[in-house]
């Protein structure tokens, strides 16, 4: 790639003159912080974006690159973070959704050409098996498979391990390295600097739309790819300070909670937050880490059991039959960076101050909206989460997905609860930003705020949290002390492989 350059609007330079080489039989991992372009460079890579101007080469040959499919033509694939999949057809209908085949569709031809991807690489897929009884690292799999089903060697993987238990981040690595030793030129966009060192051959790295530079991923460590980053030296050390008389808070007995097609989300679930510590949450994706802090926050039908806030006194009052706006006046937060973060979070059309007006309206004493506390507080938030924005007055649905992320957390934060849920708070966010809500979190600790951190990445529940609740469909496997537990024990009590209590 040469010189591509790519805008949005006249104010937003996503890719600033950007020159990058892939190579084949090599994994790439390209990194940056939120709003870098990274996204947006493979996006042009894949067909989805067309550059202003720039130039790309494959092989030496100058293409144009103007559509997915003929990102395919040129043996290029993208797995996007969100997959693409249809939940009731099978792997093989998925994979093959959207080809031009000659004749009538053979699906039992499909079906052995995917056995023989998956034999080739090391895949676990049943070409029959329904989409909506795969597990996440499954239907992955897939992704990655109608890609390579469609002749690409050129893979692109967009956040691939944000939502994979250590084990199966430890199958998709040995995937692909197989797909490299095959030839395959891999690039990975990850935050995860552990991970960019375990697997990547080559670190590429931009920074506000430019190209810094590239480092060979076994001679740098993850303090100077961090520093290239962000521009300046960055301490990584989450800090977890001892908790201080830690009481209980919020205590949950015998819950059990149903969707409304009767799917069972969480089953006889009990345990104690306290005041002044952080208890992580822990399980794969979909197991009920959302339901339980929604429940908790009123948002979320109950089936049976009990929720209770402790004041200080030691009395109790029951958080069920109360609506979110009971709860959230007794100091109840929940700061719940959903996938769609617009849809739950912020409003998309709304500027910074008015999103941050939706937490304070009601407060107003007169008919006339008070805007100049909202005003401060969203320019305080932009400038201690360094939100990139133009200005308060910006519409968020302006904003890169981190920085509206930042917007969301920095104002729940902000409303100083004496109960903070916080679930995915970091999903998506570059380091710098990630180790800045860390701070924020346990300086909520520190003023005696009960913390419920829910998280994907487990070196982070390991670093940040004083003790890990780990759910496994729904059902607690175990409480484990932070400072004593282990990665894949943690991952193993996620999956029902076992797993002691420690602590």
């Amino acid at each position: 790639m040469r010189n591509i350059t790519k805008t949005f609007g006249s104010d937003v330079i996503a890719n600033d003159n950007v020159d990058l080489d892939i190579y084949r039989g090599e994994i790439l991992s390209l990194l940056g912080e939120n709003g870098s372009g990274k996204t947006t460079l493979m996006n042009m890579l894949s067909g989805i974006y067309f550059p202003d101007h720039g130039q790309i080469f494959i092989d030496g040959k100058e293409v144009t690159i103007a559509s997915p499919k003929e990102a395919f033509e040129h043996g290029i694939g993208m797995i996007h973070q969100h997959f693409k999949l249809v939940d009731v057809f099978t792997a093989a209908e998925n994979v093959v959704l959207g080809l031009e085949e000659k004749g009538k569709l053979d699906l039992e031809a499909a079906s052995k050409r995917i056995r023989e991807i998956c034999d080739t690489y090391g895949f676990d897929v049943d070409p029959k098996q329904k989409i909506y009884d795969m597990s996440v690292s499954q239907k992955q799999t897939v992704e990655i498979v109608k890609v390579l089903y469609r002749g690409a060697d050129i893979l692109i993987l967009d956040e691939p391990t944000a939502v994979l238990t250590p084990q199966e981040t430890d199958k998709l690595f040995r995937v692909l390295r197989n797909m490299k030793e095959d030839g395959k030129a891999i690039v990975i966009i990850t935050h995860k600097l552990h991970e960019v060192k375990e697997i990547s051959d080559r670190v590429a790295v931009l920074r506000k739309g430019k190209f810094i530079g590239d480092l060979i991923t076994s001679e740098t460590d993850a303090q100077e790819m961090t520093n290239m980053m962000i521009g300046h030296a960055v301490e990584l050390n989450i800090n977890r300070p001892e908790p201080v008389n830690p009481r209980p808070r919020i205590r949950v007995d015998g819950l059990t909670v149903r969707t409304q097609d009767g799917v069972l989300k969480l089953d006889d679930v009990s345990f104690t937050a306290c005041s002044g510590e952080i208890l992580g949450i822990a399980g794969i994706s979909g197991c009920g880490q959302k339901e339980l802090l929604e429940a908790i926050a009123g948002l979320q039908p109950i089936e049976k059991g009990s929720i209770s806030y402790v004041q200080d006194d030691g009395s109790s009052e029951s958080l069920i039959g109360k609506d979110p706006l009971e709860i959230a006046a007794m100091g109840v937060s929940l700061s719940f960076v959903p996938e769609d973060r617009l849809g739950m979070g912020l409003v998309a059309n709304m500027d910074l101050t008015d999103n941050m007006m939706l937490r304070s309206f009601r407060k107003g004493k007169s008919v006339f909206t008070d805007r100049k506390t909202p005003k401060n507080l969203a320019e305080k938030v932009v400038d201690e989460l360094d939100v990139i924005t133009p200005g308060v007055s910006t519409p968020v649905r302006k904003l890169s997905g981190g920085n509206v992320q930042k917007v969301l957390v920095g104002r729940e934060i902000a409303s100083s609860p004496t109960v903070l849920l916080s679930a995915y708070v970091v999903r998506g966010l570059d380091i710098n930003s990630s180790y800045t809500i860390y701070d924020l979190i346990n300086q909520q600790k520190e003023n005696g705020v009960a913390v419920v951190y829910a998280g994907e990445d487990l070196d982070v529940l390991l670093e940040l949290c004083d003790r890990i609740l780990v759910l496994c469909d729904g059902k607690i496997s175990g409480i484990v002390d932070g400072r004593l537990a282990e990665k894949h024990q943690i991952g193993r009590m996620m999956t029902s492989l076992g797993g002691e209590e420690v602590g």
